[in-house]
């Protein structure tokens, strides 16, 4: 069974026969907003039911959307946070891609002006590499980037997404860019985006996230996961009932290939571990529990089916 994420918004007073309808199709609620009158699901759902969910939706005034950024945990990387690098894009694309489904965190690499000191020490490299992709925003200018990129995508293994003032057809004349996507003519301004152009150029970033992340997904399925990110939330939440207290608004962070657990790894990391997901199997069987380098946190990395010769 495929799983697809979508978001159905409706209103708040019928939202529990949408929750209901999408448990007993086999999907999976991944987050629920409550805004004013309206409430906001963002789901996994199996692929040949979503046309269900839309004719049941109907008559509740809900509707249902395509989320392809549900289910991600993206790094947003501002290079610096100088006078003269106003970091107000990267906060409007961590927030864009927010309002598409993805759990945004901003990393700040604040070295000060100029290409001689761009750097990116271990935590930060760690911290990168924790999510799913990484949407690097860089300046105006091609040598900036043509200097400062090979420092600071060395150790990162996550796909980046590169977004900076030089349209493409220039940038390849000087560089050809060694990262999974690029969106030109996103430079540093001292002002949000409220632009149409400027709107426009966050929904190509978008797409572009979602191009890349598609390949990512497609990489995964060739040598699927041992169990579903989303199928393994389900549980922590039933077996962790101290998750319950967290006062985050997303305590369990579904990724792609795992989750992040905002709970502290010394006292719960045992207790995950002995999980049992079915007929004996416990989640330290087909997954790696690690702390974060994100506060006090639990990662946990699932393992394909490769490396377990399971998948449950």
């Amino acid at each position: 069974m495929t799983l697809v994420p979508v978001t159905y918004k409706g209103g708040i007073y019928q939202h529990d026969i949408v929750i209901d309808l999408i448990e007993d199709l086999g999907g999976y609620i991944v987050q629920k907003h409550i805004i004013a009158a309206d409430v906001v699901l963002q789901c996994f759902v199996p692929r040949e039911d979503i046309e269900l969910i839309r004719q049941i939706s109907k008559p509740l005034f809900g509707e249902v959307t395509d989320s392809p950024l549900v289910g991600t945990e993206i790094a947003v990387v501002s290079m610096s946070l100088e006078i003269h690098h106003l970091p107000h894009p990267s906060c409007d694309i961590a927030e864009y891609v927010r309002r598409n489904g993805a759990k945004s965190n901003m990393v700040s690499l604040a070295r000060g002006p100029g290409k001689r000191i761009a750097g990116l020490n271990d935590e930060e490299r760690d911290v990168i590499n924790e999510h799913d992709i990484a949407v690097y925003l860089m300046g105006n200018f091609e040598t900036c980037i043509e200097y400062k990129m090979p420092t600071l995508r060395r150790g990162i293994e996550v796909p980046i997404v590169l977004c900076g003032g030089p349209a493409i057809e220039v940038l390849r004349k000087i560089i050809d860019p060694p990262v999974e996507g690029y969106v030109g003519n996103v430079g540093r301004f001292m002002r949000r985006t409220k632009e149409a152009d400027q709107l426009d150029k966050l929904d190509e970033i978008v797409a572009e996230v979602t191009r890349v992340l598609e390949e990512k997904r497609d990489s995964i399925a060739k040598d699927p996961l041992s169990v579903s990110p989303a199928r393994l939330m389900g549980l922590i939440n039933e077996k962790v009932p101290e998750i319950l207290d967290v006062t985050s608004p997303t305590p369990l962070t579904v990724q792609m290939a795992g989750l992040r657990v905002k709970l502290p790894y010394d006292t719960f990391a045992e207790k995950m571990r002995k999980i049992e997901i079915e007929d004996g199997i416990t989640l330290g069987d087909v997954a790696e529990v690690l702390p974060s380098r994100m506060r006090d946190y639990i990662l946990v990395k699932i393992l394909p089916f490769s490396e377990t010769n399971t998948v449950v």
